[in-house]
Order: C-alpha cells, then structure tokens, then sequence
C-alpha cells in the first residue's frame, strides 16, 4: 500500500463552486486516490510511505486543459518543441484532453487511416504519461463517408472523444448532427471548432451551425482565434447546455463577454478552460493558470471559483474522476502561493488582481511529479517532501 501524507496545508481548493474552500490542514491519499482530508489530528496519518509538508500553501486539484492537440509523446511538430507536456506540468495541469491530433504531418482523411491513427493515438498515451501527465488522446477528426460501424469500432477500442467538428470536410450541421449522435451513442463525447478558421483548411463555424450539431462541448467559444459577434456568443450561452469552452489562444474580451453572460444566465457551472496549443500561437505552459487569473481579474470572479471553471467544472463535464476533491478521485494535486513580491494579501486576493501564483510542487496519482516551477514566478513558500 502507497500512502500519502500532505500536512501543514494552509487551505484546500475543491474544485466545487457551489463549495470552493475547505478549512483543512491535512489530506491523506492511497494506493493514487483521495482516501480523506481534515484537520491532521483527526485523520490516521500512521503508515504513511510519502509525506508532503505543505508549508501553509494552498492546495488544488491539479488543473485540466480541455483542449489540447498533442501528436506523439511529448514532442509536438507543429512548432517542432520538445517536452511542452512536462512544461505545461510545470503549470500545474495535470490532465489533458485532445481536441484532435490534427498537427500530425500527413494525417490520414481516409476512414481506414483516420481510425487507424485516433486508436493508435489512444494508446500511445494510454502506454506513455510525459512526466505522468493524463493525456486523454485518440480524437478523430469526422470526414464525409463515416458511417455509425466507425464510431461503435472506434468506441470498443477506447478512443472516447471526438476532435473538433469543422477540421475536417464535414462543415454542415446536418451531417455533423449524425455522427455526434453516433458517437454520443457509444459513449463518445464531442467538441466543435467555433468561430473564424484558425489554420488553412479549418473554416468559420458560427451559431447556427454549433446549435444544429449539439455537440458536448462548444470549443473554444471565444474563437480559436477569431471569436464570433457579441450575438452570437450571447445566443450560444442562452441556447445551449453544452459546456462553454474558453481558451488561451482566443480573444480575450470575448472571453470576459462569455463569463459575464454564463454569470447571468446562471450557467458559470457550464464554464471550462483550454489552451488550444500547440497551434499557430505555439505552447502555453502557464496557459490554465493565466486564463484563471485572467478571468477573474476582468470576470469579477472570486478566485477560488475561477479555479473551478479550470478543475472541478471540467471533471464534471467531461465525467473524469480528477479535478475534485472527493473521496476516490485521483490523487492528483498542484500546490499553489502566492508570488514573491506579487501585490494581494493572499495568494487568491493576488489572482483576483490578475497575478499568477507560484506552483511549488504537481502531485500525479499520490506520487510527487515536481518541486518549484520553472516556469511560474517564484512562490513564497515552497512545499517539502520529507519522506
């Protein structure tokens, strides 16, 4: 039995905006899974095989990028970079989801190669975690000739998400419609390119075309990059009960726009955050982090619920068991203070003023991933792991 010990915590995110703060100063994990958490008096420490003490910093669920594009390991040939996933873990996510393996050069559009390439990705990330990183790969990209027997062989094999509708020759919703519902059918969930077309051979998908698909997840509804008009993004928050996707590599105010309508229409629970990179823009290692601070600067969030919308929200959407902090969910955590010399009275008053944290530590499945970020500014308070 593995078990770990994280004491001396300062507070506890639970990525639950109807709940986001636990009072707590100790979480016990084993064998990769939340087993408890409270005040370490209370709690059976005894046995443990790992311990963290958390200096007084902050812990999270360990953040979730919706929306990603990986290739092949942890190399990525669009801007031809090494290592982006383990740079990402250095901002503390933890999990990724791809939106489709569309930088592969030479990706097959044929059904035969298009299948062939979605569950050979799925288990190439089933078989190789960079760095211990979850990544939820294997999304086909739909074409015209794919019939329901596609999606049910697709689904036996484990490939479990679609890459965004519109990348590929399939633009009207109509037949769009069809193979959502056959994959939903067999357990496949579904995202949609929105907006202007963000490389050659994408294309605009507006409004009407996103409400008649009925996908799971409207991508990147702050455009991927160009952002539809105020109209429409208003319309798609008041018409659909998709989740609304933000992300890095999109238009900032129409970001803001979302967040406020969701607020609203009472739908923040809708709400979930990508990167969108590896893509034109390139890698976004801090890209969850800024989109948190960022929404809740100009969003008038309070913190702990803007790191919902990048956690908790996510897992519920997607039906993952991270991102929670509930008894049985993964282990995975990134332990969070607030910057050296950032302005706030806290490290959640800093984010509120637009400051990113500083990442101390990323926990994958109870086992210690990595110390201070590289990549984030420095934190106060760095946690140790003194067994």
């Amino acid at each position: 039995m593995q078990k770990l010990v994280i004491k001396n915590i300062g507070q506890i995110l639970s990525g639950k905006r109807e709940d986001p703060l636990i009072e707590a100063d100790c979480l016990v994990s084993v064998d990769g899974n939340i087993e408890a958490w409270g005040n370490e008096k209370d709690l059976d420490c005894e046995g443990a095989t790992s311990i963290v003490d958390a200096k007084g910093v902050t812990l999270s669920p360990g953040l979730i990028d919706s929306h990603v594009h990986p290739v092949v390991g942890d190399y990525t040939p669009r801007q031809q970079q090494l290592h982006w996933i383990d740079s990402t873990l250095h901002g503390g996510v933890t999990t990724m989801i791809s939106a489709g393996e569309v930088h592969m050069p030479g990706r097959p559009k044929d059904i035969i190669g298009l299948k062939a390439m979605s569950i050979a990705a799925q288990r190439w990330y089933e078989n190789f975690r960079p760095s211990g990183v979850k990544v939820h790969a294997g999304a086909p990209v739909i074409e015209h000739g794919m019939v329901e027997e596609d999606f049910a062989e697709l689904a036996k094999a484990g490939v479990k998400y679609l890459g965004e509708v519109g990348l590929g020759t399939v633009k009207d919703g109509k037949t769009a419609n069809q193979m959502v519902s056959w994959a939903r059918k067999y357990g496949m969930q579904s995202t949609i390119h929105t907006g202007g077309p963000s490389i050659p051979g994408s294309g605009l998908i507006d409004a009407d075309m996103v409400i008649e698909t009925g996908t799971d997840v409207i991508g990147h509804i702050n455009g991927g990059h160009s952002a539809l008009p105020d109209d429409q993004i208003i319309c798609l928050c008041e018409t659909c009960k998709s989740a609304f996707e933000i992300v890095h590599n999109g238009n900032e105010r129409a970001a803001v726009l979302t967040v406020n309508t969701a607020r609203e229409l009472g739908k923040l629970d809708q709400v979930i955050l990508g990167t969108d990179g590896p893509a034109g823009s390139g890698v976004q290692p801090l890209g969850i982090l800024r989109m948190i601070a960022m929404l809740s600067a100009f969003g008038n969030v309070p913190a702990a619920e803007a790191f919902c919308f990048g956690t908790g929200n996510t897992a519920r959407q997607r039906a993952l068991n991270v991102g929670l902090i509930e008894k049985g969910f993964s282990a995975d955590f990134v332990l969070l203070d607030q910057a050296q010399h950032a302005p706030g009275s806290s490290m959640l008053h800093s984010v509120e003023l637009g400051n990113l944290p500083g990442v101390g530590m990323t926990i994958i499945d109870g086992v210690v991933r990595t110390g201070r970020s590289r990549n984030t500014p420095p934190a106060q308070r760095i946690p140790e792991q003194v067994l």
